[in-house]
């Protein structure tokens, strides 16, 4: 995860030399829109790094639950410098909107453009693979990020080459402000998404159906399970629930059938920390999990 979070840096930098040169040769808004872009996108990236060297720490004294949390303060600070950069792109277009003047060199700077954003698609796509593989939330906000980037990056390129073609140059600020309106929906998005994961939020609909259906499988012996409560911390995911048994069960018997959940759990969902609370029949809910 480290090389992967110091090769998007170095990426990053490559592609900011690419569009910032894009931009100066040609003057145009909506390319500056696209250089700044991309600056918070480098920024970014050493957020993401610091956040998942912290991350991959170990459980300690003071934080007995790791510290997995670190990767959704990254991607809060992420999504702030997105709506900063969102706000300086329609400042900068409401300026140029009044004012707006023939684009220099505009060809060669479309095609700088252009190449630097095949190296965010390229790059985009493997740091989505990243973060499925290591269940990574910065990587997976990297990913999206980028990949972001890169519909934005094609939509200006299309638009100041239009603007060219056609002389009516009050496209180019324009399109730049529409830009800033799909950055800032994005940055707001990727808000949302981390302080969910802040609060506690509970993982996919689709993935507490396949908890719940597994437990109800596998747990032979036991009679139901209730006040099952999961939520996601980083890659791990927290399930705790009350496993209830026969009152005349010996406590091996009910230790087996938990190692045999657990274990089934595991195999089922990668990342899994699992708490069972054994109790007799007399505890019964009648609720929640029914084993088959």
């Amino acid at each position: 995860m480290r090389r992967v979070a110091v090769g998007t840096i170095v990426i990053g930098l490559l592609v900011l030399g690419l569009k910032t040169a894009a931009w100066w040769l040609t003057g145009s808004s909506a390319l500056y829109s696209d250089a700044l872009e991309t600056v918070v996108n480098v920024a970014a990236s050493v957020i993401a790094l610091i956040a998942i060297r912290f991350a991959a720490r170990p459980a300690d004294k003071n934080h007995p639950y790791g510290h997995e949390k670190a990767e959704f303060f990254a991607a809060v600070i992420e999504g702030v410098l997105i709506i900063l950069a969102a706000l300086s792109i329609l400042q900068r277009a409401w300026t140029h909107l009044n004012s707006a003047a023939e684009l220099e060199a505009p060809w060669t700077g479309l095609l700088l453009n252009v190449v630097a954003t095949g190296f965010n698609g390229g790059w985009a796509a493997l740091l989505g693979r990243a973060a499925k593989r290591y269940r990574s939330a910065a990587l997976g906000a990297d990913s999206r990020h980028l990949w972001s980037d890169v519909a934005t990056s094609l939509a200006v390129v299309a638009g100041v080459a239009i603007a060219v073609w056609t002389g009516l140059l009050w496209l180019d600020p324009l399109l730049a402000a529409g830009v800033a309106a799909y950055v800032l929906w994005s940055g707001m998005d990727l808000m949302r998404e981390s302080v969910g994961g802040l609060m506690d939020a509970a993982p996919a609909e689709t993935v507490v159906t396949r908890i719940r259906e597994t437990v109800g499988q596998h747990a032979d012996g036991a009679l139901e399970a209730h006040d099952l409560r999961m939520r996601h911390a980083g890659r791990q995911t927290f399930l705790e629930f009350h496993l209830v048994v026969p009152g005349d069960m010996r406590v091996a018997e009910a230790h087996a059938i938990c190692d045999r959940v657990e274990a089934a759990l595991k195999a089922e969902v990668e990342g899994l920390v699992i708490t069972i609370h054994v109790e007799p029949e007399g505890k019964a809910k009648h609720s929640g999990v029914v084993v088959l």
